[in-house]
């Protein structure tokens, strides 16, 4: 009887034990592995916490398969990452986890596309992060999780982390992670956590399989920053995240190359004609290679990645030997993304190829606000526009209707009594709900800046967000503003959607500020304003040093690799080591501002990423067709 009931129990196990066909868990406890500290323990677990939070298992299924590189292969004690592959297991179903494997090949030989179970092969590895409930947890995790009050993942779980291997026999044997692989868990975790939410879905998916979403080629890298108690050497880690393992754009590029030169005379017969709008100021454009102005009955661009514009044949196949092979394929990615980066909610034209003529269709041309979003203006400098023959919002807002436009009101009075706290949202759709505005309204592409700051300070950057939780005060040192100067009293949003919890002091740094302005304080809003903005003239690097420290520094469609002199403000954001967050108008353009931070020192925290309250408008780009957004993609530093 005795026996049955064993045999009875241990089938009860297999079947419904800690991870998803693999069986009973181990019971290790990381406080016995040897050489590991309370603090890295509590690293960890933080870094668990996070990938928790994030929520992969919502998309992602055992079938998609990732790579992750963590630094160089001579980081690693037997000169090469001892697990190079990782799936997540539970989003059909069962324990939640994260499984790592040695290989792709090993993690195919385990993976059954029928079924969330995992097959037993024999010999094969597997490094798990079973996420499980407190209540089912061994008294030693119970117990280490107690004293060492260690971070719960969601309400009550808390990560099981064991390497297991099936024997031949078919039984399970488990073992201690050695504290190498747990280093290599911390930076995967916080990496995955950063990654997996930018995963593009293709729009062409296979039938028969709704639960399996199929997502496009996928490669990003970012640098995360080691516990102190982990680090050797370096305070960083550079992590390369891949769907599938092993895609890279270079592969992509070889192939293209090499069909390409077996006859470069496709190369010539396969150039179209650039033929964008109407008009004639939208009639030139500028030459990627010899940036002459091109005319658009004349110009050519890339027939394979349709980004780059020239003014000949000849200049097309200079920059391709010199230069384009090398980065075709990854302007053909960003360019696949053109359909997945419209905001689609708004009734008013979204393409503004010729400011003028757009601004004109809406009856805002040279109006308020919008003449600085036009050359008409631009012998005004930056802050000094005529001002207007009144105060009133309307004027400002170019005479749109009074239900067009935010009021400068606290929302509460707009919205039946909301409660003080701060309003968080996820995209425009929410504020235009917020504020009641119809989606005719253009105001987006102007709120645009203001609201961008917000979503920095409120979503993206977890250190201004809890200062203003707590209701304290956040210092933004804002540089290089241009426009956003005449735009002020836009940034009376910021106040009003704090809703009452914070203060926060902008600090507007740049050459462009006009002497008038320089030194003074402005109020955003007439209502109990809770956002200040100072103007200071001169660059960051020379003018820092009398400032107020920063919590945060903040650069709106910087183009930091078009100005040289960025680089002083980025050796100086560098230098401080406190958080700093950029925009650019194009992916393109945030690859380049990602590669002057990285040149400076700096570690990329925070991916380039779409910015989702980017202006809704497209316009073009001078040199090239890539989508282009005002403050349309976003990446931080030292987050």
């Amino acid at each position: 009887m005795d026996l049955h009931l064993k045999n009875l129990f241990g089938r009860f196990q297999d079947q419904f034990g800690s991870g998803p066909g693999l069986g009973p868990g181990s019971g290790v406890c990381l406080m016995k592995v040897e050489g590991i500290s309370s603090n890295i323990i509590q690293s960890i677990f933080r870094a668990s916490a996070s990938l928790y939070r994030s929520e992969p298992w919502k998309r992602l299924r055992p079938g998609h398969l990732f790579g992750v590189r963590v630094g160089k292969d001579s980081d690693w004690s037997g000169k090469r990452q001892p697990f190079q592959c990782v799936q997540f297991i539970g989003g059909d179903g069962g324990d939640i986890a994260i499984y790592m494997y040695r290989s792709m090949s090993c993690a195919l030989k385990m993976t059954d596309d029928d079924s969330w179970e995992m097959a037993r092969v024999p010999n094969v590895e597997v490094f798990r992060v079973t996420y499980e409930s407190e209540s089912f947890m061994l008294p030693s995790n119970k117990r280490m999780v107690k004293s060492l009050s260690l971070e719960v993942s969601g309400t009550d779980r808390f990560p099981v982390i064991d390497v297991a291997r099936c024997m031949t026999s078919g039984e399970l044997q488990f073992r201690s992670p050695t504290l190498e692989e747990l280093r290599l868990v911390f930076a995967v975790m916080k990496a995955l956590s950063l990654v997996h939410p930018l995963l593009r879905q293709e729009e062409k998916q296979v039938r028969g399989l709704p639960r399996m979403i199929k997502f496009s080629p996928f490669i990003e890298t970012v640098d995360v920053q080691w516990p102190s108690e982990m680090f050797k050497g370096h305070d960083f880690v550079a992590v390369t995240v891949s769907h599938p393992p092993g895609q890279s754009y270079e592969q992509k590029f070889k192939k293209t190359a090499m069909a390409r030169e077996d006859d470069e005379l496709e190369i010539v017969s396969g150039m179209i004609n650039l033929r964008v709008g109407q008009g004639a100021e939208v009639g030139l454009r500028q030459c990627t290679m010899c940036e002459k102005a091109a005319h658009r009955d004349e110009s050519v661009c890339c027939s394979h990645c349709r980004a780059t514009i020239y003014c000949g044949l000849d200049c097309e196949k200079r920059h391709w030997r010199e230069m384009h092979r090398s980065v075709c394929s990854l302007y053909e990615a960003m360019m696949s993304r053109e359909e997945e980066l419209k905001i689609k909610i708004f009734t008013f034209s979204c393409y503004a190829e010729n400011p003028c003529e757009w601004l004109g269709s809406l009856g805002i041309h040279k109006k308020g606000m919008w003449r600085r979003q036009c050359s008409c203006y631009s012998h005004q400098p930056f802050g000094l526009l005529q001002c207007f023959s009144t105060d009133a919002q309307s004027e400002s807002w170019g005479g749109l209707e009074d239900g067009d436009y935010p009021q400068d009101l606290p929302i509460q009075n707009l919205n039946n009594g909301r409660s003080p706290g701060m309003i968080l949202m996820s995209d425009w759709s929410d504020y235009y709900d917020l504020r009641c505005l119809p989606r005719s309204s253009p105001v987006s592409d102007i709120l645009c800046y203001p609201l961008t700051l917000y979503h920095i300070l409120t979503s993206v950057s977890t250190h201004s967000k809890n200062l203003l939780l707590k209701g304290k005060d956040v210092t933004v040192h804002y540089l290089g503003p241009e426009r956003e100067l005449d735009w002020i009293k836009t940034f009376a949003e910021i106040n009003h959607l704090l809703n009452g919890l914070g203060t926060v002091q902008i600090i507007m740094i740049g050459p462009e500020v006009p002497s008038d302005l320089s030194g003074t304080t402005s109020t955003t809003s007439k209502t109990n304003s809770r956002v200040k903005v100072s103007f200071v003239k001169g660059l960051y690097q020379d003018e820092v040093m009398y400032l107020t420290s920063p919590d945060i520094v903040v650069a709106l469609n910087c183009d930091l690799d078009g100005h040289s002199s960025w680089a002083g403000a980025v050796e100086t954001v560098n230098n401080m080591g406190i958080p700093g967050f950029f925009t650019d108008k194009t992916e393109e353009a945030c690859g380049n501002a990602k590669a002057v931070l990285r040149n400076a020192g700096l570690n990329i925290s925070h991916p380039v990423a779409p910015n989702p309250f980017r202006s809704p408008v497209r316009s073009c780009a001078k040199s090239s067709n890539l989508p282009c957004y005002g403050n349309g993609f976003i990446l931080g530093v030292n987050t």
